[in-house]
């Protein structure tokens, strides 16, 4: 009986220390499936602007598209040269002006995974121009871009002029998609979060030929015409956007040299207020011809082939009140919601990213740091007072075409800033000038890809999977039990 009795005690025993072992094994075990590390995806995206065309090489994790924050920039490739619709007279050479960084895509993706890179070619406002100008052209250009790619071991999935609000939109869903405004992961309460709308961030994009301002209004936008609607991780978005043609800087230049131009009482020499004391630039009337923005008729100026030299004067105020007449500001007439033109445009709000131009120019003249917008006047105004001579001592190493013009760009973002988009004092603190975010550059081509390769989902993505608290719980309390007991049992054992 005694026999029997240890036998007995000693198979509980075992049983309660084969169940203890089997809790516990399944305690570590995972919940979620087992699958194999994911793999890097890679992405391509050419930013054909007005002035010059760019490469951008994104790369992610698999099993990660849907996440928030996992794309990060590969390459930055400038292409030599100027934009492709430069090349309306030789389309061939503007596919050929790809090849450099095409080449330089290739060595940074694995020979793998090539055939499975989606990639993409945008033209803005150049292509836009262009369009308006010799559709035909323009659709050889993009011709002879599309030929190139395909040559090349990728995905190529087309090449297109985007419209100018949709440059602006996905200029606004890059900044809040690196900046993690749509959705975050919280390590606290296990599940994804919305981030408070105060956090959505305005997007300004300053080019070559245009401009783009997009940001959520407060309030409902009366003019459902410049809204772009959008629903990303389960959430819907109304930002108002527009784009103004001919309002990019070096189309400023060009509409700023024509107005000079034709308001001088002399044919042959025009003080120019916004360039530098003693530096002179000659110009051919004929060279207004070349774009839609300079190309309309004016009755106080005959397009012909003379040409005109533009006398620097260093006139600050002369300068900003120069590029004021560029603007119809009397069309909006007593209207608060209006910029000029007779646009439509709701109240500014929130936090805005000002990138592309409005950072290369204030970046230059070190105004990206937040300062008083009355400190960014100041500065302003005593740039545009300096000589030419003063200037190029002061800035060697500065491109001597681009160097001259700083004070008319500067003046001319002010403009667009304050009297067009109407920020003032206190909402000029909520302007941060910016290139990049996280590790990748501010712009519109991270945004196309994702929308295009479907990486913003439009629904919430899913909780991510792990052990259920009350489980879990149940599991070491199990343990615990039955450990205790086997012990107890054992000690029963050894006493009898």
């Amino acid at each position: 009986m005694f026999a029997n009795k240890k036998h007995f005690t000693s198979a509980i025993v075992g049983a309660l220390v084969a169940l203890s072992i089997i809790a516990l094994v399944l305690s570590l075990v995972r919940i979620e499936d087992v699958t194999l590390p994911p793999t890097v995806k890679y992405g391509m995206v050419f930013d054909a602007g007005s002035s010059h065309t760019s490469l951008f090489v994104y790369e992610w994790d698999s099993d990660k598209e849907n996440d928030t924050g996992v794309v990060s920039q590969n390459l930055s490739c400038d292409v030599q040269g100027q934009g492709i619709s430069s090349y309306a007279n030789d389309p061939p050479k503007a596919g050929d002006s790809l090849r450099e960084c095409l080449d330089k895509a290739m060595k940074v993706v694995p020979a793998g995974k090539q055939r499975d890179v989606p990639a993409y070619l945008g033209a803005t406002a150049g292509m836009r121009l262009l369009r308006e100008q010799n559709s035909s052209a323009a659709d050889q250009v993009l011709a002879e871009v599309t030929k190139t790619m395909q040559e090349y071991p990728v995905a190529f999935k087309g090449a297109q002029i985007l419209t100018g609000e949709d440059e602006g939109a996905y200029g606004w869903i890059t900044i809040n998609y690196l900046l993690d405004s749509f959705t975050k992961y919280s390590p606290k309460a296990h599940t994804w979060v919305r981030p408070e709308a105060a956090n959505i961030f305005g997007a300004l994009d300053l080019g070559g030929a245009s401009t783009q301002i997009s940001f959520m209004p407060e309030n409902s936008v009366m003019n459902w015409n410049v809204t772009s609607k959008f629903t990303l991780y389960g959430y819907s978005y109304n930002i108002y956007t527009h784009s103004y043609l001919c309002y990019g800087q070096n189309e400023m230049l060009k509409r700023l040299a024509k107005e000079l131009i034709a308001e001088s009482s002399s044919s042959t020499q025009v003080d120019h207020p916004c360039y530098p004391k003693d530096y002179n630039e000659t110009v051919s009337l004929s060279s207004f011809r070349t774009s839609p923005c300079t190309n309309q008729s004016d009755p106080r100026l005959i397009l012909g082939d003379r040409n005109v030299t533009l006398e620097g004067r260093g006139n600050a105020s002369g300068c900003l009140a120069a590029i004021k007449k560029l603007f119809n500001f009397s069309a909006c007439g007593q209207r608060q919601d209006c910029t000029f033109d007779g646009v439509y445009q709701p109240p500014v709000r929130g936090q805005f990213i000002a990138f592309s131009a409005f950072y290369y120019n204030f970046k230059f003249l070190n105004l990206t740091k937040g300062q008083s917008l009355a400190t960014v006047r100041e500065t302003i105004e005593h740039f545009c007072t300096r000589s030419w001579e003063n200037l190029s001592s002061s800035y060697p190493k500065e491109n001597p075409e681009r160097l001259p013009k700083y004070c008319a760009n500067a003046n001319y973002i002010l403009t667009l800033l304050l009297d067009a988009y109407k920020f003032n004092e206190t909402s000029w603190n909520n302007i941060f000038f910016r290139m990049k975010a996280g590790s990748a550059d501010v712009g519109w081509t991270l945004g196309y890809m994702l929308n295009l390769t479907n990486m913003i989902p439009a629904e919430p993505p899913a909780q991510v999977k792990g052990h259920i608290p009350s489980l879990w719980a149940a599991a070491i309390t199990f343990i615990i039990l039955t450990l205790a007991l086997g012990l107890a049992a054992l000690l029963l054992l050894l006493w009898v």
